[in-house]
């Protein structure tokens, strides 16, 4: 079946269209637009429709024209298909002019429109419809609960939002205890469950009712606690083709638990960002994280960030490398007056604070990265000695 699109200001004519279209049974029309849709409309419908097949109505035929040159600009090989409600002469030949192959006018006989149809599936079978999606996709993974990852998460992509021509998303996945609906006080009834159950279907005019846009960034809260909530993986890679097509940066708020649909979302990240703090209970599960992603092959995609780090820290920022064996990509300070005066406020942390400005510097980090760090030498005395007391603590019960 091709996928494709209506464009048509008639309400009638379209509706005649899309009836003898759908008798062809080789057509699907996703989406019927009752006008000429400016450029930032016409995006976001092709981003989540996919068409590979326009059928466009040569009504007004300047706008259609200029719909025609946006289009080439904008997906590499989609089909145009004309149509009007008679074979006017002046607008078959200014069709022509412009690139568009097929024009159509009513009745819509059936051989006809397979005529049209025969030669759009043609042309794209030799050059299949392309259209562009982000690779900046980012999760945030808690070695502990408590890390201060959601905290993190949220700043960050405020901080990537806040960007020229950004277009970031913020989705919380942690089932079991998600911040964001909280710590944002959002009152929007739709969540990540509503997104996921939804994400077969998931267009440009259900997604604005999901989430919620705040200072331009757009959030998706996980909704109240579902620890039964099944996650099929099929659901989750439709909703991030669908997410990749229409934002430019994608950020993931996970539970730290590595549920199987956590595991299906980092295997799409560029980076997956593990959160600890400079403790051994927090350290500890960051190693056995590492550890257990490397059997998926994920460890390559694995950066450290050390959050709460002060000077005087139990454990310094290079002794911490040594005990997970990777570098450590980013250290937060530990700020929690500002923290906590943002979550009162629902908002961000404040841009100017030493702890925003950190925030705003790992975003441009990750969205421009810089040669990584090379592998620091582990010593092994060291680890050993971290080993033993990170095995005691764990069997005293220290939390």
């Amino acid at each position: 079946m091709l996928r494709s699109i209506i464009i048509c200001p008639d309400q009638e004519l379209a509706e005649h269209l899309h009836g003898a279209l759908t008798a062809t049974g080789v057509v699907a029309v996703g989406r019927t637009v009752n006008r000429y849709p400016d450029s930032v409309d016409l995006v976001r419908t092709l981003r989540a429709q996919t068409p590979e097949v326009i059928f466009l109505s040569f009504e007004t035929l300047e706008q259609a024209l200029a719909l025609v040159r946006f289009v080439e600009t904008e997906v590499k090989n989609l089909q145009i298909i004309a149509f009007h409600k008679t074979l006017d002469p002046k607008l078959l030949r200014e069709s022509m002019r412009a690139g568009v192959r097929e024009f159509l006018a009513e009745p819509f006989e059936r051989h006809t429109l397979m005529e049209a149809l025969g030669t759009a599936k043609e042309l794209l079978d030799k050059n299949p419809v392309s259209y562009e999606t982000t690779s900046q996709i980012f999760a945030f993974l808690p070695s502990k609960a408590g890390a201060g990852t959601s905290t993190i998460a949220l700043n960050v992509s405020a901080a990537m939002s806040r960007r020229p021509d950004t277009r970031v998303m913020l989705s919380d996945f942690d089932l079991n205890s998600g911040m964001m609906r909280f710590m944002l006080k959002l009152q929007n009834e739709y969540s990540i469950t509503d997104a996921i159950e939804n994400a077969p279907r998931l267009d440009e005019n259900l997604w604005p009712s999901l989430v919620t846009t705040i200072q331009g960034l757009d959030v998706l809260h996980a909704g109240r606690v579902n620890p039964s909530l099944r996650v099929e993986g099929t659901h989750i890679r439709a909703m991030i083709d669908f997410l990749r097509r229409v934002y430019q940066v994608l950020c993931f708020d996970l539970s730290g638990n590595l549920e199987r649909y956590s595991m299906e979302i980092m295997q799409e990240c560029k980076r997956v960002l593990l959160v600890c703090t400079p403790e051994i209970p927090s350290l500890h599960l960051a190693r056995e994280k590492m550890a257990y992603l490397k059997h998926f092959d994920l460890d390559g995609r694995v950066s450290v960030v050390l959050n709460r780090y002060q000077k005087k820290a139990v454990f310094s920022k290079e002794q911490v490398e040594e005990i997970l064996g990777i570098p450590v990509l980013r250290t937060f300070p530990n700020d929690y007056q500002g923290v906590n005066k943002a979550m009162t406020a629902g908002s961000f942390v404040e841009t100017g604070t030493e702890l925003g400005k950190a925030y705003k510097d790992f975003a441009a980090e990750l969205l421009e990265p810089r040669g990584g760090a090379s592998q620091p030498e582990g010593k092994r005395k060291f680890l050993d000695m971290f080993a033993s007391v990170s095995s005691r603590g764990l069997a005293s019960g220290e939390k």
